[in-house]
């Protein structure tokens, strides 16, 4: 919520906050909507965990020699990590595995020029992250999108199929910069408790306000 408020204001629409991993949330100012964000293993689909194990399980693709993989990804792979085969052992005993994952997504995106399988992770990754936006953008008026998070670091290879399944699965909404960071958002949200003017939507368990009846 406070990535929403500091992207978008007190505006509807919906925020996309990605790094390691993706969530999209979104309001149409009566209540909350979100999708994703469910960690690594269930979820966060196209963010920068799932990007870079679709890139490392092109590369053990290319090293096995099974169909989709990708030499260029491999080669990669081996610079950052060192032998192909004896990735397992060096990934599963870690505790910080989806870092360890997203740390490969700018090596995907580096690729992506060039090496069309690189190409199709950062593709699908669009599609994912435009339809969680879909999912919870408010499906009337003229809502505004916003990207927030150190994924979207990646430019181009990622930013320009996303803004092109932006436009095919949100025809009425408006992409928009982020206009500040969470911080912000939080100060914003205070100033607007504070003056009595908060119209983000209260709920439970992402924007709980007590009252005098709470204390």
């Amino acid at each position: 919520v406070t990535a929403y408020a500091g992207a978008l204001g007190q505006r509807p629409g919906a925020v996309v906050a990605a790094g390691t991993g993706m969530i999209a949330l979104g309001t149409d100012l009566t209540g909350w909507h979100r999708a994703d964000g469910w960690g690594h293993l269930l979820g966060d689909c196209g963010g920068g965990a799932w990007i870079g194990r679709a890139g490392l399980e092109a590369a053990m693709r290319a090293h096995d020699g099974r169909r989709g993989g990708s030499p260029a990804l491999l080669s990669r792979t081996e610079a950052v990590f060192g032998p192909a085969g004896e990735l397992p052992g060096l990934l599963y005993p870690r505790t910080d595995r989806p870092a360890v994952l997203a740390s490969f997504a700018p090596e995907v995106a580096r690729c992506a020029a060039s090496d069309p399988v690189a190409a199709e992770i950062l593709a699908l990754a669009a599609r994912y992250i435009a339809e969680a936006a879909t999912a919870v953008c408010p499906a009337s008026g003229t809502p505004e999108v916003a990207l927030t998070g150190g994924l979207f670091k990646l430019g181009d290879p990622l930013l320009v199929p996303l803004r092109a399944e932006l436009a095919e699965q949100l025809p009425h909404a408006t992409a928009v910069s982020a206009a500040a960071d969470p911080l912000t958002g939080a100060l914003r949200i205070a100033a607007e408790l504070a003056k009595g003017s908060l119209r983000l939507p209260y709920d439970p368990r992402l924007l709980y306000v007590p009252t005098h009846q709470d204390r």
